[in-house]
């Protein structure tokens, strides 16, 4: 185990077992130093990737308890433990951890400067609220997915990037984050309501001025970001991989243009859209005759706005990632390391994720609990190893 030394170093963070986002906020908490209790449900292979956790790598650095919040002893105890937290996580449907008895008017009556957070698809409140769904409904209902695709075709769903992670798991880290800071200052918890549908939306901020400013098309395929622009895409090349270039200014496209051997061709003007099919067709003829590594050495140290188009495996070895130490290994898994960095309180992943159970009784000693007050969890329910 790696000592904590991050920035949130000394918080104490209660993580009630769910899926996707809840677990990514839990991952980032515990990245940057905070001790974080994952309490599972004793035995639900329904969860995350089932019992086998080894390559669960977003339940990474944290120890686990295991209790039925079902039962009347289990609720006792996780009020016991939420009464030495400093922040909790729950990715319960709106109004469960109420019904539980674990609410946020119980959880801040035991203590008060708790920080609650909550992750949810549709909100706390809403028409939607109680509706089951994932991550292609959230950013279906934003707008975001009817962004993402070419033209003529169906939307794209980003992986589950936008929503789960991106407009979830980590706007609930930043929330948590938040809500302690002020807690410092004014000795008084908070509910932090992260949802899905907010988060999706915030992230897509910049097309709402965009579309104000008659700068973005509603229709797929037609903007400069969205494949559109034949200087913003990927291509195939001669190998039948891909690289991807982003020449938006006027100066990398010119170098684009140089790199590529199409500097003084008749070609239409780079902002002229009717001569867009046009210098796609330039574009993807020229890529298809060298392969993928012949292109890298042909843009080496160009400012053209240029990448090779990776695979994950690809993307672990490749020189750049490998000098900023990106990628890391912990416990059987390559997976990228803890961000961002930060120069004097560095983060780190302080062990592989637990099996259910697994180092909770000490985690209880380090959070406080005595003896005594460890064999009462126990008698409530609560399991560790």
């Amino acid at each position: 185990m790696i000592p904590a030394m991050g920035p949130l170093s000394g918080i104490k963070v209660l993580e009630f077992e769910a899926i996707g986002p809840g677990p990514f906020c839990g991952m980032m908490l515990a990245d940057m130093g905070a001790d974080v209790l994952l309490i599972d449900r004793p035995d639900d292979p329904r969860l995350g990737f089932g019992r086998d956790r080894w390559f669960d790598v977003m339940m990474r650095g944290r120890r686990s308890a295991t209790l039925d919040l079902k039962s009347k002893g289990g609720v006792a105890a996780a009020l016991e433990l939420a009464g030495k937290a400093d922040a909790i996580i729950e990715g319960f449907r709106p109004g469960v951890m109420e019904r539980l008895g674990l609410g946020p008017d119980a959880l801040l009556a035991k203590n008060p400067k708790l920080v609650y957070g909550r992750m949810t698809g549709w909100g706390q409140d809403g028409p939607l609220a109680a509706r089951a769904g994932h991550d292609i409904n959230y950013i279906a209902l934003t707008g975001v997915l009817n962004a993402i695709g070419r033209a003529g075709g169906a939307p794209v769903p980003p992986l589950n990037l936008v929503g789960d992670f991106g407009g979830g798991g980590m706007l609930l880290a930043f929330g948590i984050a938040c809500g302690l800071v002020e807690a410092q200052r004014s000795g008084k918890g908070q509910v932090v309501d992260a949802a899905m549908v907010d988060g999706a939306s915030l992230l897509a901020v910049m097309f709402s001025g965009m579309m104000a400013g008659g700068r973005w098309s509603e229709a797929r395929g037609e903007n400069v970001l969205d494949t559109g622009a034949p200087w913003y895409d990927a291509y195939e090349t001669k190998d039948g991989k891909y690289v991807a270039i982003g020449s938006i200014e006027p100066k990398f496209y010119a170098e684009l243009l140089q790199r590529l051997g199409l500097q003084g061709e008749d070609l239409p003007k780079q902002l002229d859209r009717k001569g867009w099919p046009a210098l796609r067709k330039a574009f993807s003829s020229r890529f298809l005759e060298k392969s993928r590594e012949e292109w890298c050495k042909v843009f080496e140290g160009s400012d053209a706005c240029f990448a090779p188009v990776l695979t994950f495996t690809e993307a672990r070895a490749h020189p750049h990632n490998v000098a900023r130490a990106t990628f890391t290994r912990a416990g059987k898994v390559d997976q990228p390391a803890p961000g961002p960095r930060f120069s004097r309180t560095p983060g780190a992943i302080r062990r592989a994720p637990p099996e259910r159970g697994e180092g909770g009784g000490q985690a209880l000693r380090d959070w406080g609990f005595s003896e005594k007050e460890i064999s009462s969890l126990k008698e409530k329910g609560l399991g560790f190893a």
